[in-house]
């Protein structure tokens, strides 16, 4: 990999990813920013170049938490630090990687001290590392929960607190959090997604010449960094002059009542939640105008920070792509606008567009380096897909299905239902410990997990215990001659780390589409109950399959993937009608596991069974059913079947499949999430009336 970064100012096109970026650098009490996008979009190169264009910093000399000379931290570990003159430094880029360890994170004990001198001393992680520079997290979808839970307390508190092996630190965590994601990987939790101040939608153009163009610039980068480098420095000198004028102006920048009128309205009309998006917005809109060199907030700088700090918050339809009504946000800041659609007048002369003067950058132009500003997204992510049919007025309850006659060919299929509002679903795992790939849904033994506990090593050592490793070492010290400082560790005193984790699973979906099935309402509860079920599973970074059953067999309609999004597409086109071949979706889901057993033997598998039971078609249907759930049962698949039955007369066939499976049945109502907590109040309310 060369050493000499790609130029930022070099860099084609990606307007909106550059602008939020060095508005970030401009103010980073922004919040940073995630970048969401396609891969090959160079998330990471425009990254990496945003370094170089940040002003140097000065610090404690020999200090290794990057304290202000001006101010240091009066809790330091290194200090503490008298007032004064430090060195300087360029700021730092530190990359988290999404397999690094919570030692690699926070901090840990200093191994070596402690072995050789018998001292508790504590090495710095990667948060102490990044205090008042970038922490970069590629693939920050990915990142295990253990490590996202420290992301967000020190993004919270500006502080990481350690308290481990007899350590207990306190040191200062203030960095600009910049993420990368690919969406097709799956989705931050929503306290992490909070966190990012700004976020931005990339993807690569569908302009052939500037497709060519960026495959010149990498070409001619590629031959020669530095040369390439030396090139664009001109611009990348002047670049770095603006952000060191706008941090100057930033103090002074008014941001007006109406300003802040609109920024509430804002947040309001699209019913973000809690009051980060208010400030961020205000933090945006004020770094926006110091950026173009104003010192008055406009409606234009309030409408670029909206289209940058709300898609991610804004509360939308799950597989909703994110983005903004731009129609309803114009709307919004015409109502609130005070009367007035522009500023006080600039006691220094009509505005041009803060760039007209030829300054810093080449004047917004994108091979200047300074983006314009960005349009937002091209469509309301809100809107209704087209092709939808819309559910028609009816009488309550369902409607009888057709039965077709033993004589008769195939039943004709019935229009696709739409699916009803997706929900929270309940947390179906997979019992027992896992070994598979990083995810958020069942109890897995991992390399990277929480430290639960320790053990003697089986084979090679490969995560040391020390605490549990100094502990089988100690009472023998006098034994093994040492009197002073330091500690004699023998191998049989080693102690492996036990750690646990989370896993992704693969969850298999099989859907009954038969008639039995078929009623209008039955079908749109159940279309929305496994949509529900396909967002939880993108939540927790699973594969996904899917396979349905009506008429006469069963067939595969999703592989297993990791793209749940092509599973809801695949469902909303979901036909149904005809027999209930229950039999034939068993054995299908079982030939399609047994092929995932051998292609990926370490992920577990979770069979959710989306059916009423009822079995038609064939010679003794119910028998061949109970004969082919049986074979899931004996090799131990964990399994659920979501009871679709309705009525007043229920026959419990759904029961009694989830018995045969080994497994549990749920109806749909006990599938959502709030459903236990409203069985509690009820018992409760029970209680006291007793």
């Amino acid at each position: 990999m060369a050493s000499v970064p790609y130029p930022f100012t070099a860099v084609v096109g990606m307007d909106d990813m550059r602008l939020s970026l060095l508005l970030n650098a401009v103010s980073p009490a922004i919040g940073g920013v995630l970048v969401r996008g396609e891969k090959g979009t160079a998330k990471s190169t425009v990254v990496r170049g945003l370094t170089a264009l940040l002003p140097d910093m000065d610090v404690v000399a020999g200090c290794r938490f990057a304290c202000d000379p001006q101010a240091p931290d009066p809790q330091c570990p290194d200090g503490p630090h008298e007032p004064g003159t430090g060195v300087t430094r360029t700021t730092r880029m530190v990359e988290l990687p999404v397999g690094a360890s919570e030692d690699r994170l926070v901090g840990s004990l200093d191994i070596e001290r402690a072995l050789a001198d018998g001292v508790k001393a504590f090495e710095p992680g990667l948060l102490a590392q990044a205090h008042r520079g970038i922490l970069y997290v590629d693939e920050v979808n990915l990142l295990s929960d253990h490590l996202i839970d420290h992301l967000l307390d020190a993004a919270a508190m500006g502080a990481s607190h350690v308290e481990r092996e007899g350590v207990s630190v306190r040191h200062a965590a203030r960095f600009l959090l910049v993420g990368t994601m690919n969406p097709e990987e799956g989705e931050l939790r929503p306290q992490l997604l909070d966190r990012f101040g700004l976020t931005v939608e990339v993807a690569a153009s569908r302009d052939p010449e500037q497709r060519v163009e960026v495959v010149r610039r990498r070409l001619a980068y590629d031959d020669d960094p530095a040369g390439f480098a030396a090139r664009w420095a001109g611009e990348e000198a002047a670049l770095r002059e603006r952000i060191v004028a706008a941090r100057a102006l930033l103090p002074r920048v008014r941001l007006g009542d109406d300003a802040l009128r609109q920024i509430a309205a804002t947040c309001a009309a699209f019913e973000v939640d809690g009051m980060r998006a208010d400030i961020v917005m205000a933090r945006a809109a004020t770094a926006l105008a110091a950026w173009d060199g104003r010192e008055d907030v406009t409606v234009d700088d309030v409408r670029q920070a909206a289209l940058l700090a709300l898609p991610h918050r804004r509360r939308r339809n799950p597989f909703d792509a994110p983005g903004l009504d731009e129609e309803k946000l114009d709307e919004t800041l015409e109502e609130f606008g005070g009367g007035d659609d522009e500023p006080d007048p600039d006691p220094r002369g009509p505005d041009d567009g803060g760039d007209g003067d030829g300054g810093p950058g080449g004047g917004g132009r994108p091979d200047g380096g300074v983006p314009p500003q960005p349009q937002g997204p091209r469509e309301d992510a809100g809107a209704e897909p087209s092709g939808e049919r819309p559910e028609p007025d009816g009488a309550p309850g369902p409607q009888p299905s057709p039965q077709p006659s033993a004589g008769a060919g195939p039943a004709p299929e019935q229009a696709p239902v739409k699916a009803a509002e997706p929900y929270r679903t309940r947390a179906l795992t997979v019992p027992g410990l896992g070994n598979g790939a990083a995810g958020r849904r069942s109890r897995a033994r991992t390399e990277h997990g929480r430290t639960t506990g320790s053990r003697r090593p089986r084979g090679a050592l490969t995560k040391l215990h020390l605490a549990a490793t100094v502990r089988a070492a100690a009472p023998h010290q006098r034994a093994r001659g040492r009197s002073g400082p330091g500690l004699v560790v023998h191998r049989d005193d080693l102690r492996q780390a036990v750690r646990e984790g989370r896993e992704g699973n693969l969850v298999l979906f099989v859907v009954d589409a038969s008639g039995s099935m078929a009623a209008r309402q039955r079908m749109g509860a159940v279309k929305g109950a496994v949509l529900s079920l396909l967002l939880d599973a993108y939540q927790r970074r699973d594969k996904v399959g899917l396979v349905t059953f009506r008429g006469r067999d069963a067939e595969l309609a999703l592989p297993p993937t990791s793209s749940v999004d092509a599973a809801a597409a695949r469902l909303e086109t979901l036909p149904t009608g005809g027999r209930t071949p229950l039999a034939a979706g068993l054995l299908k889901a079982h030939e399609v596991l047994r092929v995932e057993r051998l292609r990926d033997p370490a992920r577990r598998p979770l069979l959710v069974v989306v059916t009423d039971g009822r079995a038609t078609g064939g010679p003794e249907p119910l028998r061949l059913a109970e004969r082919a759930a049986a074979l899931h049962a004996a090799e131990g698949t964990a399994a659920v079947v979501v009871d679709c039955e309705t009525g007043p007369v229920r026959l419990g066939l759904a029961a009694e499949l989830a018995h045969g499976l080994g497994g549990d049945a749920v109806t749909l109502d006990e599938l959502r999430a709030d459903a236990i907590a409203g069985l509690v109040r009820d018992v409760r309310t029970t209680r006291r009336a007793a």
